[in-house]
């Protein structure tokens, strides 16, 4: 694996991309997770919805108690099956 690749990593309480700053995981991450997870998508959904309660907190905290709408879109909807 490149260093590239590895960089693309959540940058906890904030969960932008560690690498390019943009939210995560980026288009590098969703790249990586795919190659990672090729032979199981069940796998990658259930690890991404492990990681969507945890941004929900943690962004929450950083928001007043309220996390954002777009969650589930950004962590789980792009990894779905076609």
């Amino acid at each position: 694996m490149s260093r590239r690749s590895r960089d693309h990593l959540p940058s906890r309480p904030t969960w932008r991309c560690s690498a390019c700053g943009i939210a995560w995981p980026c288009s590098s991450a969703k790249l990586r997770l795919l190659g990672e997870y090729r032979e199981s998508r069940t796998a990658l959904l259930v690890y991404l919805a492990t990681l969507q309660v945890e941004a929900a907190q943690q962004l929450a905290e950083l928001d007043g108690g309220t996390p954002p709408d777009n969650l589930a879109e950004r962590f789980t909807a792009w990894a779905r099956a076609r």
